[in-house]
């Protein structure tokens, strides 16, 4: 049997735990993009001013920004996998549905008057439908990478990869 000494037998009756915290989406966010900004989702907006391009045109790899509100006092950020056409993307994040959760090839639906993204219906897991209640948003930030696709281009270039591997 091995000798343990009592302070360290007592330091491990009274140790807290080390627990995982769940994942957030702005950690999500900028891992899986090219926007690298840190903080709360909802500064990520008003952060990107004068170093990233911003806009309220979808295209893939660019970064939606929901604003906080009473539900999402932190705001919300999410990566755009691809763009369907102009009121509806699918997107990657995390801590959506659930805390730490990431969901991959969600679908978002712009329903703002405007067409601006303003508004926002995002699929929501547990009824396994579009949200009930749009999420007010800024739009969107785009990468590097991303400032230099026309918004137009975006959809189209999209589509014709689909139909070239389809056609594969």
């Amino acid at each position: 049997m091995k000798w343990v000494p009592a302070a360290a037998l007592i330091a491990s009756l009274f140790a807290t735990p080390v627990m995982a915290s769940p994942l957030q989406c702005a950690p999500y966010a900028r891992e899986h993009s090219d926007v690298d900004l840190h903080g709360n989702a909802a500064t990520w907006w008003t952060q990107a001013a004068g170093t990233y391009e911003r806009g309220h045109d979808p295209r893939t790899g660019a970064v939606l920004v929901f604003k906080a509100t009473g539900s999402m006092p932190y705001g919300h950020v999410a990566v755009i996998e691809k763009v369907v056409d102009a009121r509806h993307v699918i997107l990657n994040h995390a801590n959506w549905s659930r805390p730490g959760m990431v969901e991959r090839d969600a679908m978002a639906e712009d329903v703002s008057a405007a067409g601006d993204w303003s508004d926002v219906r995002v699929w929501y897991s547990p009824t396994h439908s579009l949200g009930l209640r749009p999420n007010a948003a800024f739009g969107f930030i785009y990468g590097p990478e991303e400032a230099d696709v026309p918004a137009a281009d975006t959809a189209i270039a999209s589509s014709d990869a689909d139909t070239a591997s389809s056609a594969g």
